[in-house]
């Protein structure tokens, strides 16, 4: 199954800092009503770096149970073995794909990265998604080490959350005619990553705005890219912010202002001040309103 559209990395709930399967299976339900096209549990803004590997994998069955789009389960951690085990584990649950963040911690080189790809796609029994995300990794994948690994029939994709456009759109050109999916993870350029010919996005964004998300996507693909743009120019700072300002725990409150059964945060993760609070409520609302309106 080729996976293409909107995405996003899903909030883990917590209560009690214990995964809240019942309220993970209400957001699956939250989302998808709300246009998203798949959904990544376990990626960055899962937690997912918080969760042991059980954890982890229980948390792919609960999400592949409750949905009925395509899910790409994150499966990546520092060393080769888990990750195979967690894609295995994933697939066995039902996934349609996995997505595998550069091994972190220590520092790889290109060929290194290279080889542990091929290694893994050689093996898996689901398609293999790239997963660069610099900012939490000090480690991008060249375009030329994504060009060759798009040419494994394994290899299904990537994502890019590097933010560079202009690494965006030669990683593009590197790819060249192979069946591979390029997915941009920054929401505030995703307007732009589908003007370069991305195959979607999987947007932190999408958890608290899947609806404006998807928009972008839809206005887009209509060949209306002049709504697109101002639909995604609506919602960059709320994007920011549920990003580079407030990470995670303002994502969560954000999506509490709009009723999202977003749950509690694991530690050392701390909830927003009220003030802040109201702010992403606030951010939520202008987000949202240019989408309100057009209907």
């Amino acid at each position: 199954m080729r996976i293409t559209g909107t995405g996003l990395p899903l909030v883990t709930p917590f209560d009690d800092g214990d995964v809240d399967h019942g309220r993970l299976a209400d957001l699956v339900g939250w989302v998808e009503a709300r246009g998203v096209d798949f959904i990544v549990p376990c990626g960055s803004n899962s937690e997912a770096p918080m969760l042991s590997d059980e954890e982890r994998a229980a948390v792919v069955e609960t999400v592949c149970e409750a949905a009925s789009v395509p899910v790409m389960a994150g499966t990546g951690t520092p060393g080769y073995g888990p990750t195979l085990e967690l894609t295995e584990r994933a697939a066995d649950a039902g996934a349609e794909g996995a997505l595998v963040v550069t091994p972190f911690y220590f520092d790889h080189d290109q060929a290194a990265l290279e080889a542990y790809y091929r290694d893994l796609a050689d093996e898996a029994s689901i398609p293999i998604y790239l997963y660069s995300v610099p900012a939490y990794t000090d480690k991008r994948l060249d375009p030329r080490t994504v060009g060759r690994l798009a040419e494994h029939p394994n290899v299904a994709g990537m994502k890019d959350s590097s933010g560079d456009i202009d690494a965006f759109y030669r990683t593009l050109d590197r790819v060249g005619d192979a069946e591979f999916d390029l997915f941009v993870g920054s929401g505030g350029v995703y307007a732009t990553a589908l003007d370069a010919g991305a195959a979607g996005g999987v947007l932190a964004l999408a958890n608290v705005a899947p609806d404006l998300s998807s928009a972008i996507y839809e206005r887009h693909r209509a060949g209306d890219r002049e709504a697109a743009h101002a639909l995604n120019d609506a919602g960059r700072d709320l994007n920011r912010a549920v990003t580079a300002t407030y990470g995670i725990p303002g994502l969560k409150a954000a999506m509490r202002s709009r009723g999202a059964p977003a749950g509690g945060l694991r530690s050392p993760h701390q909830p927003v001040d009220d003030e802040a609070a109201e702010d992403l409520a606030a951010m939520v609302e202008s987000a949202l309103a240019p989408l309100e309106s057009a209907e």
